[in-house]
C-alpha cells in the first residue's frame, strides 16, 4: 500500500479532500457540498455540524478509495468565520461565515477611528465587516445575552479541531486573518482584545501552522476510517495554501483564485502595508506572508448573470456552454460597455459594503451577450486594479498561476490575461487550497526538504492577445474613475433602500 497525505480544504460552499502520494501527485479526492441557512439579509450563517459531517465523509471515501488510512491529515480552511461557544461546550450561534455584512456600521465606524491604522498593521487584516473583530463588537453591542454567555469565539477550523481533540487551538494564519491577532508578535493583540471587550482566555491557544496531533477521539478514528496513529496537522488559512498549492510562492508570480469571490495573492517575506486599499498579510509559516487582497464578485457574477440575462433551460454545463459561446462572440471591450461589479458590496480595493453594480456605456447596439461580456470584463479589470497596488510595494508580478472553478472557461482566462497583460499559468485541476494544505504537512513530516521537489505536473500557458491588451488599456482608466465618481450617488440609494 503506497504512502499518502490527504489535504483537506473545508470551503465556504464545500470540504474537498485530495490525497496526495510521496511525490505530490493526486491520486483521490472527495468534494462534499453544503449550502447557506435561510436567514435574514446581510447574515450569512451555516450549520457548523454539517461542515463536520462534510469534512468526515470526505475523509472517509478517499481512505475507502485506497483501502487503507493516510500517514496524516493536513487542514486548510476559509477564513474570518465565527462561532460562539458556551461553558458547557454548547453552540450559542450558527457559523457565521466571511460574507456576513451584519457589523458594516461597525467596520464602517472603526475605519474611521483614530486607531484603525494601528489596528490594520498590528492585525494584517483589513477591517471590514467580514472579520471575527467586527462580528464580536456586533454580538457585544446587539446580543448581549449571548455575548455575555460565550466562553470561546472561534472559527469553523477550531470547532473541527475540538471535535477532533477536545482542544482549543488555532493556527497562527486563521487567526492572522481575524483581525485579533498580531503578527508581529504572535499573539493576540491587545488593542483588538480591548474594543471587543473580551480576553485571551475566550480565544483558542496559538500554534505555529506545522502544529500536529494524533491520537484522535476513538469515536472520530472509527468514523473515518482512520489509525490512532494517524497525524493531524493543524496547517493554514485556504488563501495562503492556495499559493502553495499553487507554486506561487517565488518573487514576480502571483496566484489568483475565482471561486463564488476571488483574491489576488503573493507570497513575501515580510509584510505589505497599504491601509487605503486595505492588503491583507496573512502568516502561512515561520518566514512566509502571503499578501494580497480579496473580492466579493467572483463567480457569484457569472451566476448573476446566467440568473437574470439567460432563460436556463438545460443542464448547468450546457448552459455553461452557451454562456461562453455568447461571450466569445463579443470583441474585446464589449464595444464601450462597463460594469463595476459590486453586486454583493465590495472588499478591496474599495471596502465598501454600499457598493452597487453599474452598467456604464449602454448604447441601442448592445444586445445581452455585451452585457455578459462586460460583466465578467469587469470582475478582471478589479483584480488588475489590486495587482497594480501589489506592484507598487511588491515589484513587478510577471506570471499569475490561476486556479478556482473559473479555470474551466478558456474564455474567461484568456480574458484575465488580455486585461492584465500577463501570461497566465493553469497550475493545479485540483483544489488548490487542498494540494496546498498535503504538501505544507509532507515539508514537517520531512517527506521532502523544499516545495521545490515537487512538480506542478501538467501545465498549461496562456499569453495575453496585443490586439485585446491594447484595447482594454483604453477602457481600463474608464473603469477606474467610474466608482469615485459614483460613490456618493451609490451610498444615497443604499440610504434610501
Amino acid at each position: 500500500m503506497q504512502e499518502y497525505i490527504i489535504g483537506i480544504d473545508i470551503g465556504t460552499g464545500s470540504a474537498k479532500a485530495v490525497a496526495v502520494n510521496s511525490v505530490g501527485v493526486a491520486i483521490a479526492s472527495s468534494q462534499s457540498h453544503y449550502d447557506m441557512l435561510d436567514t435574514p439579509h446581510s447574515y450569512a450563517e451555516q450549520d457548523p455540524e454539517v461542515v463536520w459531517d462534510a469534512f468526515v465523509n470526505c475523509i472517509r471515501e478517499v481512505i475507502a478509495a485506497l483501502s487503507g488510512p493516510p500517514i496524516a491529515v493536513s487542514l486548510s480552511s476559509c477564513m474570518h468565520s465565527l462561532i460562539l461557544v458556551d461553558h458547557n461546550e454548547h453552540r450559542l450561534t450558527n457559523l457565521i461565515s466571511w460574507a456576513d455584512t451584519r457589523s458594516k456600521e461597525i467596520a464602517d465606524e472603526l475605519r474611521d477611528s483614530e486607531i484603525a491604522e494601528q489596528i490594520y498593521r498590528n492585525s494584517g487584516t483589513a477591517i471590514h465587516a467580514m472579520t471575527p473583530l467586527c462580528k464580536i463588537i456586533w454580538f457585544r453591542k446587539n446580543a448581549q445575552e449571548v455575548f455575555s454567555n460565550a466562553k470561546k469565539f472561534i472559527s469553523i477550523k477550531e470547532y473541527i479541531w475540538h471535535k477532533l481533540f477536545n482542544a482549543y487551538e488555532i493556527d497562527q494564519s486563521i487567526a492572522s486573518a481575524t483581525g485579533l491577532f498580531n503578527i508581529q508578535t504572535r499573539k493576540w493583540n491587545i488593542e483588538s482584545l480591548k474594543i471587543c471587550g473580551i480576553d485571551d482566555t475566550q480565544l483558542s491557544e496559538i500554534a505555529p501552522t506545522g502544529f500536529m496531533r494524533k491520537n484522535a477521539n476513538e469515536g472520530v478514528v472509527k468514523k473515518m476510517g482512520i489509525s490512532g496513529e494517524t497525524k493531524f496537522c493543524i496547517g493554514g488559512s485556504d488563501g495562503c495554501l492556495a499559493n502553495l498549492g499553487s507554486f506561487a510562492t517565488e518573487k514576480g508570480v502571483a496566484a489568483i483564485t475565482i471561486g463564488t469571490s476571488g483574491a489576488v495573492r503573493i507570497a513575501s517575506g515580510s509584510p505589505i502595508y497599504n491601509f487605503d486599499a486595505m492588503i491583507f498579510n496573512y502568516i502561512l509559516d515561520d518566514t512566509t506572508f502571503v499578501c494580497g487582497a480579496p473580492i466579493n464578485n467572483g463567480g457569484s457574477v457569472l451566476g448573476w448573470l446566467m440568473n437574470n440575462f439567460m432563460k436556463m433551460e438545460g443542464e448547468r454545463e450546457n448552459e455553461y456552454a452557451r454562456f461562453f459561446e455568447a461571450v466569445g462572440n463579443i470583441v474585446a471591450g464589449s464595444q464601450g460597455l462597463l460594469f463595476l461589479p459590486y453586486i454583493n458590496g465590495e472588499r478591496a480595493p474599495i471596502w465598501d459594503e454600499k457598493s452597487t453594480g453599474i452598467y456604464f456605456g449602454i448604447k441601442s447596439f448592445h444586445e445581452q451577450s455585451h452585457f455578459l461580456r462586460a460583466g465578467l470584463e469587469g470582475v478582471c479589470y478589479v483584480l488588475r486594479n489590486i495587482l497594480e497596488i501589489l506592484e507598487q510595494t511588491s515589484g513587478k508580478i510577471d506570471q499569475l498561476n490561476v486556479s478556482g472553478g473559473f479555470i474551466q472557461s478558456r474564455e474567461w482566462v484568456q480574458m484575465l490575461a488580455d486585461v492584465t497583460a500577463k501570461k497566465i499559468f493553469l497550475v493545479q485541476h485540483e483544489d488548490a487550497s487542498a494540494i496546498g494544505a498535503a504538501m505544507f504537512c509532507m515539508k514537517y513530516l520531512k517527506m521532502i526538504k523544499d516545495y521545490a521537489e515537487l512538480s506542478p505536473g501538467d501545465t498549461k500557458k496562456i499569453e495575453p492577445v496585443k490586439a485585446n491588451v491594447l484595447q482594454y488599456e483604453k477602457y481600463y482608466p474608464v473603469f477606474k474613475n467610474l466608482y469615485p465618481n459614483l460613490k456618493e450617488s451609490m451610498h444615497a440609494v443604499a440610504a434610501i433602500r
